[in-house]
């Protein structure tokens, strides 16, 4: 890279926000862009099959692989924390789910001192990035660039759950991300005819053979350039040399809730009591940096099914192999599938009045949430987590090393809330299992089963059972005060030339899986970027 050539942007990361920036900040032709990315190209057999998840997940090729340390409150087990890695970052290996979450969420960033971040605020942004299959209407966009159908495959067993839910008191609900989330219905996915349609499908593709836009992979940032309290530009390193580039107007972080404040402390941006301890010199104090770090704690419950038609024995055997002839040919059947079928967002307290809990229904059954080896039996399993936990972590680096994977404490079920809501949320995944459309299918249930009865039980089995479910935001937080990292324009306070553009903005948990969520934040980002700098440029 020619280190005199000029940028006006340079954004770090390549993941779902940076392929919404890149393609939003090149539409007009006015700016020139440079991307980094830390992994390659989005190329791969296993990318565009929904399926093929499961063998993304647990490789190393488009994954980070990140994991927890150990905490007294998991049993001190070291949890997996996938993070993407090359063009399109997470939207490469995710499970697919597309959920906004609630009103009640956005309208509480915009109470915690995100002005600007309503639902009102952000539902135009919702609607302009998506292209849903069921049309548009005052709640959903159709001509968005991203993919947004609900799932095709309609087994029996999945039919049998959601009249289960009907018997156990809970709505039928066709439109999650519509007026209500509350109810029993399909997922909806981020796919296109049956392919997997990521970040890169949906924004990059279009963006990257523009004339504006410089695209670098294998570029793992190592620091951010600083000329007294302002970002000039960025260092990186790639296939052994040290490069650095600098931007004519601002430098935009999107490597995520790990690697932005990684890159920053790294830069001597952070706690300086922290920087301190680990040997980097503080160059702009911001204690909030690390800190605030939230994410969904999901626990699977599952049940040995009775009848032969469950995804353990169709993805097995002759089976698959017609499964993988049906997929090639028609784009159908069960490769389409993704991490969840069939939802579930409910209340577990009656006074409540919005989901506190949500389900992910699958006819398939692991020993394992981390590997996902399918049982060779036929099983179902209830994934259960919590909305909206109060538990909070952080994510600090260990040393001066830019390679060294930083420290990941996410601190789950500290909050008694958390653990009590958790376990009513599997209290209540066991009551609908036991309704009568379940009969045909139900034998027994394995995991925690029938002894586990009382709450230290439950909670025990959420100890020693409970995994991550990819959802780390916040340890960027936006909003006012002192623990806050960015302002509502996702500028870092006290710096001129940087911004972060990224989940580690948000700052209360959304009541969702969280692709959307990025997708808003990096539409509604690029347009304050672009506002700002036009306004400059008028000034």
């Amino acid at each position: 890279m020619n280190t005199a050539q000029h940028f006006d942007f340079i954004i770090v990361g390549g993941g779902t926000a940076g392929c919404v920036l890149a393609d939003r900040l090149t539409e007009d032709g006015r700016y020139r862009v440079l991307m980094l990315e830390a992994g390659g190209r989005d190329r791969n057999f296993w990318i565009p099959i929904p399926a093929g998840f499961s063998k993304l997940l647990t490789g190393s090729r488009f994954n980070w692989r990140f994991e927890t340390e150990p905490e007294d409150n998991t049993l001190q087990r070291r949890i997996v924390v996938p993070r993407g890695k090359g063009l399109g970052g997470s939207s490469l290996i995710n499970g697919m789910i597309f959920v906004r979450g609630q009103k009640q969420d956005y309208d509480g960033w915009a109470q915690s001192g995100a002005t600007g971040w309503s639902f009102d605020d952000v539902l135009p942004y919702f609607k302009k990035l998506e292209r849903f299959d069921g049309g548009a209407d005052e709640w959903r966009g159709a001509d968005g660039p991203m993919s947004v159908q609900r799932v095709k495959l309609r087994p029996e067993i999945a039919e049998a759950f959601i009249a289960a839910g009907e018997q156990a008191g809970f709505p039928r609900n066709p439109d999650y991300n519509g007026a209500s989330q509350e109810g029993f219905g399909y997922y909806q996915v981020t796919q296109k005819d049956g392919r997997r349609w990521s970040a890169a499908d949906a924004y990059l593709r279009r963006a990257e053979n523009r004339p504006n836009l410089s695209i670098i992979t294998g570029a793992h940032v190592t620091r951010l350039l600083l000329d007294g309290r302002n970002v000039t530009g960025v260092e990186y390193q790639q296939d052994g040399r040290t490069l650095s580039v600098h931007a004519g107007r601002e430098v935009i972080m999107a490597a995520g809730s790990v690697q932005t404040p990684q890159i920053l402390e790294l830069s001597g941006i952070g706690d300086p009591t922290h920087l301190s301890d680990v040997g980097i010199e503080t160059r702009h104090a911001l204690p909030g940096v690390g800190n605030n770090y939230r994410d969904h704690f999901c626990t699977r419950m599952n049940w040995r099914v009775k009848k032969p038609v469950t995804l353990n024995e169709y993805a097995q055997g002759w089976r698959l192999a017609g499964a993988v002839a049906q997929y090639f040919a028609t784009r159908t059947g069960i490769l389409t599938l993704g991490t969840g079928l069939v939802h579930a967002f409910i209340k577990t307290r009656p006074e409540l009045t919005t989901p506190d809990v949500q389900f992910f229904f699958m006819h398939a059954s692991y020993a394992n949430a981390a590997d996902r080896k399918l049982d060779k039996e036929p099983g179902m399993t209830i994934g259960v987590t919590q909305l909206r936990p109060d538990s909070v972590g952080s994510i600090h680096v260990k040393s001066p090393d830019p390679y060294m994977m930083p420290a990941i404490k996410p601190n789950f079920l500290s909050a008694r809330g958390d653990a009590e809501t958790l376990i009513e949320g599997m209290k209540m995944a066991r009551r609908v299992i036991a309704q009568p459309a379940m009969d045909p299918y139900r034998a027994y249930e394995m995991s925690p089963g029938e002894e586990v009865q009382t709450d230290a039980q439950w909670l025990d089995f959420a100890r020693s059972n409970g995994q991550t479910i990819y959802h780390p935001v916040g340890t960027c937080a936006m909003g006012i005060g002192p623990r806050a990292v960015v302002d509502p324009s996702l500028r870092v306070i006290g710096l001129g030339g940087l911004r972060i553009v990224d989940a580690s903005v948000i700052p209360l948990m959304v009541s969702a899986n969280t692709e959307a969520a990025v997708l808003m934040v990096a539409e509604k980002g690029s347009a304050h970027i672009l506002r700002d700098t036009q306004a400059q440029q008028a000034a």
